[in-house]
């Protein structure tokens, strides 16, 4: 069937549109990247655009052993592993039973969760509880306050929901009890939400930046967002590591190293990505109209 006119003009003016934005997040990505690669001196006179210029490694190489990058980058690697297991877990937990018809007030429990999308405690009531369990200065305050998303726990529960009766009533007639229908039945078909819930809360923890300034104190513990903030808006962590580096501090300039701490920050999400692409187009149309 063929589109007519007025289909044709929404067709071009969406792929304009979506060029657009697509552009808008690519083009400062790759002036980022290509500032890091570059030489001091075409950084310094403004000659970098989206490719680099007298392409070189001593901004990473002064990145690495001039400043805590790598005891940062380990940092949030451990926080975002042991995070998104312990939320998955706890998210899987939550979301099963409530999807199941005869949990007794299944719809009382949702209702309060939801209620936490709504309102919270405030700042300071979570920061005093946090202490109060003496939690400051440990990864666990990180973890436990935000360890379910109500959202991402309501996207699981409405997929659960949405799995065949048939496969429950074979697995039950096989003799499953409820733990075992949940990890041999239900969840290796339900890995395309998994996967995207993973992602999301993968995101999340490796980006945490306001809770580590809050609760974590110890400057060995902090994570490579605290890092790369403390060197763009403090300008004394890279003159020191410029100064105790002087055999590369010649081709390099500070917007050079702050464009190569972006980076490092960036990559590893950019390279999981990719990974669960597949399952995440699938996660992402839950709860839509199936036709």
């Amino acid at each position: 069937m063929r589109a007519s006119l007025g289909e044709k003009v929404f067709y071009i003016t969406n792929y304009v549109i979506l060029s657009l934005l697509a552009c808008s997040c690519l083009l400062p990505l790759m002036h980022i990247f290509s500032q890091s690669f570059s030489s001091a001196d075409a950084v310094k006179i403004g000659k970098v655009g989206l490719w680099p210029i007298d392409f070189n490694l001593a901004t990473y190489k002064l990145l690495i052993s001039g400043t805590s990058v790598i005891r940062a980058f380990k940092n949030s690697i451990h926080i975002t592993l042991v995070g998104v297991m312990l939320s998955m877990a706890v998210t899987i937990l939550a979301a099963y039973p409530l999807s199941r018809p005869y949990f007794y007030a299944r719809r009382a429990f949702t209702v309060l969760m939801i209620f936490t999308m709504i309102f919270s405690g405030g700042l300071i009531p979570t920061y005093l509880l946090v202490s109060g369990l003496g939690l400051v200065n440990s990864y666990w305050a990180i973890w436990l306050p935000g360890l379910v998303s109500t959202y991402n726990m309501l996207i699981l529960r409405t997929y659960f929901e949405g799995i065949a009766k048939e496969i429950e009533e074979a697995a039950r007639i096989d003799g499953c009890g409820e733990l075992r229908l949940l990890i041999q039945v239900l969840l290796p078909v339900s890995l395309p939400v998994i996967a995207t819930l993973s992602l999301f809360y993968g995101v999340a923890y490796w980006n945490v930046f306001f809770s580590m300034l809050i609760y974590i104190n110890d400057s060995a513990s902090q994570n490579l967002s605290v890092l790369v903030q403390q060197m763009i808006q403090n300008q004394s962590v890279l003159q020191q590591s410029m100064l105790d580096q002087p055999d590369v501090n010649s081709n390099v300039v500070d917007e050079g190293i702050k464009a190569a701490g972006v980076v490092v920050l960036v990559v590893p999400m950019l390279i999981v990505y990719p990974f669960v692409q597949k399952y995440f187009v699938k996660g992402v149309m839950i709860g839509s109209v199936k036709g």
